[in-house]
């Protein structure tokens, strides 16, 4: 009679399992609240403590580790030695192991730190050639249905074993994860001397970055996302690209308190506009360049109406992001069947690196973020900005930090109205960003992710007829660019941090 051992900690559906397999002639073995709750139902079960002769000790963190448990799990049938260890200890094999693990990414803490699970669940997962395992609750009818169909064979085993390794492995990860924010003092916690990344699919994605590559968004377990809660409102299937344009635009827009617009076309922002209302951020933001606009990522941090949706929707727009739409703007904007609208909360914030793919490995580093305090900003040149003109920096500053680089961002009010992005010069980039603003250079501001190596970027923007500009400083030449602003009446703030994004 094949014996199979149930010891799981949600316990959907496993008294319905349980009473399938004795349907099906199968011995059950269990304990805890798991046994109890199978033989409340009726169906025979044998508590592992009759097995090992010892019942649960250290409040109940050792109940499986027994050599008459792992030993009927990891014994090799196909070798005569195994069977006669087996007949010497009196130890009968266990066929199947259904087990799920404690909850601790819901709730870490040491004690949902589960021990005697994964030790099962791995030894099952090794012994596939002669033990299934089941982690996942949604396997439990295709268990049963390959068993009743004869047909749970090593093939399929093996697959099980597949995901009870993953699950195993990410569980491991998101304890390190733990163990390591538990210990902020260490040098070493944002770039620990080994990283466990574990992931797991989220959703297989249209295609990658062009359509003859595939993609998919994987999660990292136990970490919370934006992503886990947003739902797409309407539309074709996220791209690789879409998602990567989104998750830019979305972060962007939501750094600022007043109503808000972002439009990011291939991860650089476009256009970006603070206003009274949504409906103005957005027309403001659009009109910025309209032109980088067309197949754009929307993104807003307010309710989308539906005068805003009927602007939207005269130019074609891959994706629409916003926290709440109203139902005249869903019916106006789902009139076009392949746009993409996602309703999202706020992002979380919550990863602390960020990881890039290199040849044979990965380069890791903390997560940049442009929230300085003003008290670390200085004015270098003999004019200080005028009131307008901080509130017009300090836009220009969070927008230029979201921009690749080399980047200049130029803003006219409360308005992006140039931007200069990945370039290999800076005065390259400023040329781009006063070419898309036109005639709104005059007067406006200007943002340089990192310092002026020379003078000749300041001589640009004052030709345009910028009139303040915000960038880190630290170059060995900062008083030929402060001379230059000094010549021009141009306010200069200092940052002190640049944030250079590749």
């Amino acid at each position: 009679m094949p014996r199979a051992l149930l010891s799981v900690y949600d316990k959907t559906g496993i008294v319905e399992f349980a009473s399938a397999l004795h349907s099906l002639g199968w011995s059950l073995i269990s304990s805890g609240g798991t046994a109890s709750a199978i033989s409340a139902a009726g169906i025979p079960v044998t508590d592992v403590a009759e097995i090992t002769g010892l019942a649960p000790i250290l409040d109940h963190r050792v109940v499986t580790l027994h050599p008459k448990i792992h030993g009927g799990i990891l014994a090799d049938r196909s070798k005569p030695e195994h069977v006669d260890e087996m007949k010497q200890n009196d130890i009968e094999g266990i066929d199947l192991v259904v087990v799920n693990l404690y909850p601790f990414t819901s709730n870490p803490s040491v004690d949902l730190i589960d021990i005697g699970g994964p030790a099962m669940v791995r030894a099952a997962a090794k012994n596939f050639a002669h033990v299934g395992v089941v982690v996942d609750t949604a396997d439990y009818a295709d268990v049963l249905e390959m068993i009743e169909g004869e047909y749970f064979n090593i093939n399929a085993r093996r697959m099980l074993a597949q995901k009870a390794f993953r699950i195993t492995s990410a569980y491991d990860a998101a304890i390190s994860a733990w163990l390591s924010e538990e210990a902020p003092d260490r040098a070493d916690a944002t770039v620990p001397p080994i990283l466990t990344l574990v992931a797991e699919r989220a959703e297989i994605l249209r295609y990658g970055e062009n359509p003859h590559q595939t993609g998919a968004r994987y999660r990292l377990p136990g970490v919370e996302s934006w992503w886990d809660s947003a739902v797409q409102l309407n539309g074709k299937e996220m791209s690789y690209l879409n998602v990567f344009d989104t998750e830019a635009a979305w972060q962007l827009v939501s750094k600022f308190d007043r109503p808000a617009a972002v439009v990011v076309k291939h991860a650089n922002p476009c256009g970006v506009a603070l206003a009274p209302t949504i409906f103005e951020a957005y027309t403001n933001a659009h009109n910025a360049d309209p032109v980088s606009a067309f197949g754009g990522i929307i993104a807003v941090n307010g309710e989308v109406n539906g005068d805003t949706a009927k602007a939207i929707s005269e130019i074609f727009t891959e994706v629409v992001i916003a926290p709440s739409f109203t139902s005249e703007a869903l019916e106006v904007l789902c009139e076009k069947p392949n746009l993409r609208i996602l309703e999202a909360i706020a992002p979380i914030g919550s990863m602390a690196i960020d990881v890039r793919s290199i040849d044979g490995g990965l380069l890791v580093q903390s997560v940049d973020e442009a929230s300085e305090s003003l008290d670390d900003f200085s004015v270098a040149t003999t004019r200080i900005p005028s009131d307008e003109e901080w509130q017009s920096l300090l836009l220009a500053w969070q927008t230029v930090a979201a921009t690749w680089s080399n980047a200049i961002v130029l803003a006219n009010g409360s308005t992006v109205v140039g931007v200069g992005g990945g370039q290999p010069n800076r005065v390259d980039a400023a040329r781009i960003a006063i070419g898309r603003a036109g005639e709104r250079s005059r007067g406006a501001v200007a943002a340089s992710d990192a310092f002026f190596p020379f003078g000749d970027t300041v001589e640009e923007l004052a030709a345009a007829g910028v009139t303040a500009i915000i960038q880190p400083g630290g170059s060995v030449r900062d008083e030929e660019s402060i001379a230059a602003a000094n010549t021009h009446g141009i306010a200069m703030v200092l940052t002190g941090t640049r944030h250079f994004r590749h």
